[in-house]
């Protein structure tokens, strides 16, 4: 799970800047590093370890000119986090010239590194799945002769894009830049990883991909739907718009990215990420009042920032009080990114302070979006103990993480997750809690599909039920 940009306005000689504010706005889907490809007739490019606003300076962007860039925010998903040779946009120098930028992860990534090490004589500097991405693509188009018209090169380009399809199964949401050319952006025939596109209100000639609709109102664009799974669209140097479908299957969109990763404000495929949390949250509450109908909570308190919307529609269709009872330092990253358990252990009081009033003597009924490892929850646990809770109930609305994920979420074995090791009764007595509640899943899929242009009525939870729908995966759960 990274964050994605990719610009477009011709009437702009920097369209950089465009790129590190939408960056600004998709911090939250990754921290590792950070990264922008600028291209005119040639590429420009700087990237970073950490945080967007500590990556770039002014001259950074001032050197990044064109009307074309893509970006990318970095969590790590395969690779490691403290190599450069990880941090994209990645780009080759031929043919034409292209930058690439990758959101998800590719499921049979060592076959494909043999095939083009061993079989095309391709030298590849890191272990990113992404540079696997850029290498195959630039591969097949250097197979095809060259073409100054837009519509011979998109007929060019989905042939291209139809043999990526065909090879690499996985995740994947991808934005291209082509020297030249102009901006590329596709997604896996299941749409598992989200890809939105915004144009501008006026000028129709301004476009934008991103991984969440969030960048778009801040710079004046609107949204005109999402990329579609199985889909190549096509921005050419005149800025005029190509789209076609190449390859779709059953559409199984993450539905993790609507319970934590994607930002409340943000639609994705038709589905407002705010009101499904909303919904998450009654559905809950519905759940907790047939499992404890003895059991009242004096407040129901978030653990912020993801599961507020959520904890407050659970408050309400209770009748109990909700409160914000835990503060978070915004200053501090999210705990389920960090790469390791002492780091989210520690991380938990740094960034969150306990309110004394709203806690003491109250039976707390704390609202979280997933018990993941269950480092984090059982900490929070006891900060709110130690405030003199007289009873905590926990509530998670996400259902029991059970299986690794292999699509763009950092969760590689199964000795890793709580629920896979222990029973639910056990995991109470692990977090310290007096009563314990899942989402069920049914209840889950109740809550985001609401039936728009796309059917969410079957997403991908293969972290809950262990069935995965972008090919094999036995060889990496060895």
């Amino acid at each position: 799970m990274c964050g994605i940009v990719a610009a477009m306005d011709l009437q702009q000689s920097q369209v950089s800047t465009w790129v590190y504010d939408a960056l600004v706005q998709l911090q939250h889907r990754g921290q590792d590093a950070a990264g922008i490809i600028s291209s005119s007739h040639k590429m420009h490019m700087h990237h970073g370890r950490g945080l967007v606003q500590d990556t770039f300076t002014k001259n950074d962007i001032d050197r990044l000119v064109g009307p074309v860039a893509i970006g990318h925010v970095r969590y790590r998903t395969s690779g490691t986090s403290s190599s450069m040779n990880e941090t994209q946009p990645f780009w080759v120098a031929a043919p034409y010239g292209i930058a690439l930028a990758h959101n998800g992860n590719i499921s049979n990534q060592e076959p494909l590194r043999r095939y083009l090490v061993e079989q095309r004589r391709h030298h590849l500097h890191s272990d990113s799945d992404s540079e696997i991405l850029i290498h195959l693509f630039s591969d097949y188009l250097r197979s095809y002769e060259d073409t100054a018209d837009s519509a011979d090169f998109f007929k060019i380009l989905c042939e291209v894009i139809a043999k990526i399809m065909h090879q690499v199964e996985g995740a994947y949401s991808v934005v291209c830049s082509i020297v030249g050319k102009g901006l590329i952006a596709f997604r896996d025939p299941h749409g598992i990883r989200p890809l939105c596109i915004g144009q501008g209100q006026t000028q129709k000639d301004t476009f934008m991909f991103a991984s969440e609709t969030a960048p778009f109102f801040s710079l004046g664009l609107q949204s005109i739907g999402d990329v579609l799974p199985g889909e190549l669209v096509y921005i050419d140097q005149h800025a005029v718009m190509h789209r076609k479908v190449i390859h779709a299957e059953a559409f199984h969109p993450c539905v993790f990215e609507q319970v934590y990763f994607a930002r409340p404000d943000a639609v994705l495929d038709d589905v407002s990420v705010y009101r499904a949390r909303l919904r998450m949250g009654q559905n809950l509450a519905y759940s907790w009042q047939q499992q404890y109908p003895d059991l009242s909570p004096d407040v129901v308190i978030p653990v912020p920032f993801s599961a507020n919307t959520a904890a407050l529609s659970f408050a309400n269709a209770l009748g109990v009080r909700y409160s914000e009872g835990l503060y978070k330092n915004p200053f501090i990253g999210r705990t389920f990114i960090m790469p390791n358990g002492t780091m989210r252990k520690r991380s938990v009081r740094y960034k969150l302070s306990p309110q004394r009033t709203e806690i003491e003597d109250k039976k707390v009924l704390l609202v979280d979006d997933s018990i993941v490892r269950g480092t984090t929850s059982a900490e929070i646990v006891k900060v709110v103990r130690e405030c003199g809770a007289k009873e905590v109930y926990f509530a998670s609305t996400y259902p029991a993480v059970k299986y690794p994920c292999y699509y763009g979420i950092h969760i590689p074995t199964k000795e890793e997750l709580i629920a896979n090791q222990m029973s639910e009764a056990d995991i109470a007595e692990h977090l310290g809690v007096d009563a314990l509640l899942y989402q069920e899943e049914s209840s889950l899929i109740e809550a985001v599909d609401r039936r728009g242009e796309q059917d969410f009525s079957d997403p991908c939870r293969a972290c809950i039920n262990g069935q995965y729908c972008a090919g094999t995966i036995e060889k990496q759960e060895e």
